[in-house]
């Protein structure tokens, strides 16, 4: 609601308006703030895989895919 109202961080006020997709509570905010900066990290598709609550897919996009992977199992 924030958001929508021109509120918060510069990034969102220039795109408005906003509409909430995903949410997760945390009882303390820095909690929240790494989560969020996780999240901000991550690729579109991974990011549209929470969204939908697609786990299996979550799961497959979040495996290490370069060579060093390989090499330290």
């Amino acid at each position: 609601m924030e958001h929508s109202k021109g509120h918060g961080a510069n990034y969102t006020r220039k795109r408005l308006p906003v509409r909430l997709v995903y949410l997760e509570e945390f009882d303390r905010i820095d909690d929240a703030f790494y989560r969020e900066k996780q999240i901000q990290n991550w690729s579109r598709k991974k990011k549209r895989a929470l969204i939908e609550s697609d786990f299996d897919k979550l799961h497959k996009l979040s495996k290490c895919l370069n060579d060093t992977a390989s090499e330290n199992r």
